[in-house]
């Protein structure tokens, strides 16, 4: 096992204390760097830094980024979601550390969808009946993996399946 101990820091935003939303900290009592590129090929990142190494995720409309010692998660509802987010990922972690033999490290960042071929898939109707105020701010969901063709509930069986086959040539994580 490569990662142990943790301690987290939960958060508003010091820019604007207003926020529902917190953020999280988690300390790492061990250093992680030589896991990186593996966990990058694993869970495909969507941003990947040789120097310090650091791996970036978008994952349900969350940005999370991975360090030598330090995991940040942004736009939390709570503890309890910031608590299931660092034990997935430093049960990740060890997960790819323990087969890393059977892994071929990465550190490069994946091509990602393009928000204006997922916005021309869209009714563009602006309905919100998938609770976003546009089919803009849904396609950037779509984009960083926080949505998929199922959460538009205007897309025609068509227009799915248009959209399901432009998104499957991308590695999207999410939980």
């Amino acid at each position: 096992m490569l990662l142990n101990n943790y301690t987290q820091k939960i958060f508003r935003p010091e820019c604007n204390p207003s926020f529902e939303s917190v953020h999280c900290i988690a300390t790492l009592d061990e250093d992680i760097s030589e896991a990186l590129p593996f966990l990058n090929a694993e869970l495909g990142g969507t941003q990947y830094y040789k120097d310090p190494p650091t791996v970036m995720f978008h994952v349900y409309g969350k940005i999370i980024k991975v360090s030598g010692r330090e995991i940040a998660v942004n736009a939390l509802q709570d503890e309890a979601e910031a608590d299931k987010i660092i034990t997935w990922l430093k049960n990740e972690i060890n997960r790819v550390w323990e087969n890393r033999e059977h892994i071929t490290p990465s550190e490069t960042t994946p091509e990602k969808p393009k928000l204006i071929e997922i916005l021309k898939l869209l009714p563009k109707t602006n309905c919100k009946k998938c609770g976003l105020a546009t089919c803009m701010v849904f396609a950037a969901q779509v984009m960083e993996g926080g949505r998929g063709a199922g959460d538009c509930p205007e897309l025609s069986s068509e227009q799915r399946l248009k959209l399901e086959d432009y998104l499957s040539q991308f590695q999207l994580h999410t939980l």
